[in-house]
């Protein structure tokens, strides 16, 4: 820290305080030089968390994104705000979790999609018409099959020809 009246670069400090918010702490300094006191403010400059959109673009993680996206979802479904919050406590986590404070939203996606698919399973399929962004009524369909597949636990038949399922 240089001093603001000499430019000498030594100081001490004379007194620490955490700031009201405890946002930054305030130092009163004494310059070793010219023995003049100032002020300084320390705060944590946080790296924010960030999402890699498909396209490559990055966007900070927010919160409010991913529970507005269950909640569209979630929409007259019985399904309860404790659950949503959990899901978006453990999207938050996962991506707290990365070394590098970015992870794929195909992997954020994945994630809330295997925690939608167990909690119910209509609110799963309004998700992923979404997440998935399905090309044509095929796709879908065949989303729908493997989700009954799961469901009962057992193959679906298979279709006769000309017969539909």
């Amino acid at each position: 820290m240089k001093c603001p009246f000499c430019g000498f670069a030594n100081d001490k400090v004379v007194d620490s305080r955490e700031s009201k918010e405890a946002e930054s702490i305030r130092r009163r300094r004494e310059c070793l030089q010219c023995g003049k006191r100032f002020t300084t403010y320390e705060r944590i400059d946080e790296i924010p968390y960030m999402v890699v959109k498909k396209d490559g673009r990055r966007e900070k993680f927010e919160r409010q994104k991913v529970l507005n996206g269950l909640l569209h979802a979630c929409e007259k479904r019985p399904v309860s705000m404790g659950k949503l919050e959990q899901i978006v406590n453990e999207t938050e986590a996962f991506v707290i979790d990365s070394a590098e404070r970015e992870r794929k939203s195909s992997e954020i996606g994945e994630l809330i999609m295997n925690r939608l698919r167990k909690l119910d399973k209509v609110a799963y399929v309004r998700f992923a018409s979404v997440y998935l962004d399905f090309k044509d009524v095929q796709e879908f369909m065949t989303e729908l099959k493997d989700l009954l597949k799961t469901k009962e636990g057992v193959p679906l038949p298979k279709a006769k020809s000309g017969a539909r399922v």
